[in-house]
């Protein structure tokens, strides 16, 4: 998603002041290859020639590429859950703030080759043990703003775990069967509304 867009960007950057690489170039690199590959992408060589750098670069931050990917799947993590909660809490309207959220993730996820290739991979156990924490944050977060909204606990996680399963189970559909949403631009826009509807309306 909005990785891969910056690192294409950065790329020319980077390869001319590659020697000043950080651990968080490695990883949004990492990323970039597990949208279009999955785990089985990350590969030390090829990320080094894509960056304009030598393995030396690569092995100044890691140990080895297990140590990339437990880094690039952090990175995941604070980007695109932690630094979402916080976009969206820049309203302080729980309402404004959930309808934003859901709009924004459901909207960008047939775009979010990262996450998808993730669902791909759910069985490998480092993938496992971040989407799992990564799934309980999304949940709190969202349980937190049903709440604000009036519910009481029991019901504000109920619902919240069904937004959460309708924002995975829209990933789900687009890899598997895209063609079943909305494919006009207008038409989809109709389907947020509903979305957001049917999960926050009175």
């Amino acid at each position: 998603m909005l990785l891969s867009v910056r690192y294409r960007m950065a790329v020319s950057k980077r390869q001319q002041k590659s020697s000043h690489l950080s651990a968080d170039d490695w990883a949004d690199a990492a990323l970039d290859a597990i949208g279009e590959g999955g785990l089985a992408a990350v590969a030390v060589e090829p990320l080094a020639a894509k960056l304009g750098v030598t393995k030396g670069s690569f092995y100044w931050h890691f140990e080895n590429r297990a140590a990339l990917i437990r880094a690039a799947l952090a990175r995941w993590e604070r980007v695109h859950t932690d630094g979402v909660i916080l976009l969206m809490q820049r309203d302080g309207d729980p309402r404004a703030q959930l309808t934003w959220l859901l709009r924004t993730v459901v909207g960008l996820g047939p775009i979010d080759k990262v996450e998808i290739a993730l669902l791909a991979d759910a069985d490998h156990p480092s993938v496992a043990a971040i989407t799992a924490r990564v799934t309980e944050r999304r949940i709190a977060a969202v349980a937190e703003l049903y709440q604000q909204l009036g519910h009481d606990p029991d019901t504000a996680r109920r619902r919240a775990v069904i937004a959460v399963a309708t924002y995975l189970g829209h990933l789900q559909l687009v890899r598997t069967s895209g063609d079943s949403l909305p494919q006009d631009d207008s038409a989809w826009q109709h389907h947020l509304d509903e979305l957001v509807e049917i999960l926050i309306g009175e």
